[in-house]
């Protein structure tokens, strides 16, 4: 349990920074209400958590984040995790997301444009939502 807050509570410290630097860089609109989302997300258990790469990733890329699809993200995830899953790709329309299950973390993403003529490595196993 003292795991599972840690990282909820690193996760939470890492969005806090992130947010703080894309305001000190003037961003609005889309990035702040994904950060409001990441941030509610974040604090309800069992869901998984941005790290910084990944949030930035979000942000660079253009990637809506609704609360839809983080919802179907969490579910996904943790069909990945009943099955033993360590490090999963979750493929959507909005992109994919490289998830490290025992941690609950997301550790980066991509769009779907960037999805064509890739290749993912390091991971075990692939939900479609």
């Amino acid at each position: 349990m003292n795991n599972v807050n840690q990282i909820t509570n690193a996760g939470t410290l890492k969005l806090q920074h992130a947010q703080a630097a894309l305001q000190a860089k003037g961003n609005t609109g889309n990035q702040v209400q994904f950060a409001e989302l990441l941030k509610k997300e974040a604090d309800r258990p069992n869901s998984v958590q941005f790290s910084k790469h990944a949030a930035q990733r979000v942000q660079q890329r253009g990637i809506e984040m609704t609360d839809s699809l983080l919802t179907d993200l969490n579910q996904a995830v943790a069909k990945a995790q009943e099955k033993g899953a360590k490090d999963v790709v979750v493929i959507g329309k909005s992109g994919a997301f490289i998830v490290n299950v025992p941690n609950n973390i997301v550790v980066t993403t991509m769009s779907g444009a960037e999805m064509k003529d890739n290749i993912f490595t390091n991971i075990d196993s692939a939900v479609l939502i």
